[in-house]
């Protein structure tokens, strides 16, 4: 049984949100100041978050609410691409470009010891179940959870 059909069987009103989390995270270097750079190049964070944002018709949601879209267009990120059906290529590219200043993404850096450690990359998104199930998005690989009426139910 997909996720879809799992979150339809939950009876849940169209305005229910759900709450989709993706993270990963690499061993790095810490003593040069590039474990952020290191974890964006070799985890797919933000190829997953550029993919599931640019599903067609999907009401991508920040965690204050705001459209994730919307947020980037009044940026000035998305004055750039060329309508060549690449969309979500394109918003890997921006996105990675504009790490720092665009804060979809969050990071996290352990260390080991002087040189050594692990960085973690998480973004989380919120889609209104109505929406989430009319447009479908592929959710491999994500975490979803939804506020039912016994407690979060919680779906990878």
């Amino acid at each position: 049984m997909s996720i879809i059909e799992k979150l339809k069987n939950l009876n849940l009103k169209g305005e229910t949100s759900v709450t989709l989390t993706y993270s990963d995270g690499t061993d790095v270097f810490v003593h040069n100041e590039t474990a952020v750079d290191t974890a964006i190049a070799e985890t797919d964070v933000i190829s997953q978050f550029s993919d599931l944002i640019a599903t067609p018709g999907l009401n991508a949601l920040d965690a204050y609410g705001n459209n994730i879209l919307n947020e980037l267009r009044n940026e000035g990120y998305l004055e750039d691409y060329a309508h060549d059906f690449t969309f979500a290529d394109y918003l890997t590219d921006t996105i990675t470009e504009n790490f720092y200043d665009v804060e979809f993404i969050e990071k996290s850096v352990q260390q080991y010891d002087y040189k050594r450690g692990y960085c973690t990359l998480e973004t989380t998104v919120q889609v209104p179940f109505g929406n989430f199930i009319e447009a479908q998005p592929y959710v491999g690989g994500w975490t979803i959870a939804v506020q039912t009426e016994n407690g979060i139910l919680t779906l990878n």
